[in-house]
């Protein structure tokens, strides 16, 4: 009888050649001593989903590798988003001129008013809204789960979107009623901690690809039902909880951070959203966790100004979109934004005293770590993404220097070109994972996957294209907003107000 062993499949290999490539020098102990170092005329391998040799010259391992001439383009690590929102989609423009009280009527509590295709459709759209502007890897705070079907919906358009992500489960507030406006005071009926366990006890998903986490917004409850609760999504083998730290004059004064050291709960596990009183590094630096800076939304809304340049701070950062139904999408944009909000607090020190500053005090290197490497760090992946490097995932963009934003800034500094010039445009391939999922600047299409959970949309096993997935937003808005059309926001805010107990004193002209 034959013994022989079936054949290996084939390596898939994907080799860039004459690219500028931005690496890191890491120290091995400290972060703070990462160094951007711009190797130029370099070439890069990828096999499978690992970067596997990176040299001057690289001949090509096989006849089958997909060979790209990167001439004038930039090799940037993937983008990394620490805190997003991404259902959201079928709600943008609703938002622009509003402030966060506003926003949580007619954003945050609006997945009452989707079902669970509905959800698909938005998630699968964040998704790749997210890969178009560079991101590869990212933190879904995913506060729609009306349902166990509403959850399942979700990380299926995630794991079909071909994103890495950390879907994290979360525990929803849910309205009863609109007039007058009332929610179900029980964030944690059994079915929640049920469809937890489960979803624990099946991943990761999409070959790795996606990783369950945790959110959760409940630290109201008495502490004894917090500490149980973190124990037990611990216990489950999760390694990402987040956290809104949103603390201010809507929803009080105490902070997340300073709360989960007192119970002894504060982790490098957590990230932090928003924290925008800077007043806990100590704590960060005792005890571990993160901070996701979103610029977009924190100066917008009254949340406070970005702490992520904060020097006290700044290792334990990172930065997010937070509402893509508001901001932008890309993580460019939240580095230019959290960069010269830095800058224009810092000379104001001066400027207040008829002074000049003779340096600058964040530099366009340090906005790029926040989007990469420090984020890598906040996920607790380091030593997997957030760098180009041998032995790293490939989750690589490719980025045209000669566009008109770009061109001749490259040539100059390439760090540089990318954070105070670069926009989506410029970003011609994403690749996550090893596997392209934008080319020539334009998204590729998706297949539905059919193993991570049902959809709700009935297309498992089916290729659509982004414009198959723009007709069905479209279609889902509509439904959406015949559902909201008649909800007098007004008295949603006074209901709100009530049953939040917020100081009403505390919100003026």
């Amino acid at each position: 009888m034959s013994s022989t062993k079936p054949s290996k499949a084939a390596d898939t290999t994907i080799l860039f050649y004459n690219a500028t490539i931005l690496t890191h020098s890491p120290s091995p102990t400290d972060i703070s001593n990462y160094r951007l170092v711009p190797l130029r005329n370099h070439a890069l391998l990828v096999t499978n989903n690992r970067i596997t040799k990176i040299a001057p010259s690289i001949h090509p391992p096989s006849a089958d590798t997909k060979v790209i001439d990167c001439t004038h383009k930039i090799l940037s690590p993937g983008f990394i988003d620490t805190h997003h929102h991404l259902w959201q989609t079928q709600l943008k423009g609703r938002h622009a001129n509003e402030l966060l009280l506003d926003y949580m009527g007619t954003g945050n509590l609006q997945s009452s008013n989707y079902d669970p295709t509905d959800v698909f459709w938005g998630e699968l759209g964040g998704c790749l809204e997210s890969i178009d502007g560079g991101t590869t890897t990212v933190v879904d705070h995913a506060h729609m789960n009306y349902s166990q079907a509403h959850s399942n919906a979700a990380l299926n358009a995630t794991v079909s979107s071909g994103i890495r992500s950390f879907y994290c489960y979360c525990p929803t507030l849910r309205v009863r009623a609109w007039e007058p406006f009332e929610v179900d005071p029980n964030i944690l009926p059994d079915w929640v901690m049920q469809g937890l366990e489960t979803l624990a006890e099946a991943q990761p998903f999409g070959n790795g690809r996606v990783r369950l986490g945790f959110a959760f917004d409940g630290l109201f409850l008495p502490k004894w039902m917090v500490v149980d609760l973190f124990d037990k999504v611990r216990a489950l083998g999760i390694k990402l909880i987040t956290t809104h730290d949103a603390s201010g004059a809507i929803f009080g004064f105490n902070s997340a951070i300073s709360k989960l050291a007192s119970y002894n709960l504060l982790g490098p596990d957590i990230i932090f959203s928003h924290s925008n009183n800077g007043a806990n590094s100590s704590l960060l630096r005792t005890h571990g966790g993160s901070i996701s800076s979103t610029p977009d939304t924190e100066l917008q809304m009254g949340l406070g100004l970005p702490v992520c340049f904060h020097p006290e701070l700044y290792l334990h950062s990172s930065l997010g979109i937070d509402c893509h139904s508001n901001n932008s999408a890309d993580i460019l944009t939240q580095m230019r934004l959290a960069l010269q909000t830095a800058r224009g607090l810092y000379h104001k020190r001066f400027t207040d005293q008829k002074k000049a500053a003779r340096k600058i005090n964040a530099t366009v290197q340090d906005a790029f770590n926040l989007g990469t490497v420090l984020g890598a760090r906040a996920v607790g992946m380091e030593d997997q993404i957030g760098s180009l490097a041998v032995g790293k995932l490939a989750d690589i963009l490719v980025i045209d220097a000669t566009s008109p934003a770009m061109v001749c800034a490259v040539e100059q500094d390439p760090v540089a070109a990318l954070v105070q010039h670069a926009s989506i445009r410029d970003i011609e391939m994403v690749i996550v994972d090893g596997q392209v999922r934008k080319e020539a600047g334009k998204l590729l299409p998706v297949t539905i996957d059919a193993k991570a959970a049902e959809s709700g949309a009935g297309l498992e096993g089916m290729e659509v294209s982004w414009k198959d997935v723009a007709r069905n937003l479209l279609r889902s808005r509509e439904r959406i907003e015949a559902r909201i059309r008649n909800i007098d926001f007004e008295e949603c805010r006074k209901g709100m107000i009530k049953a939040w107990n917020v100081n009403k004193r505390n919100i003026v002209n």
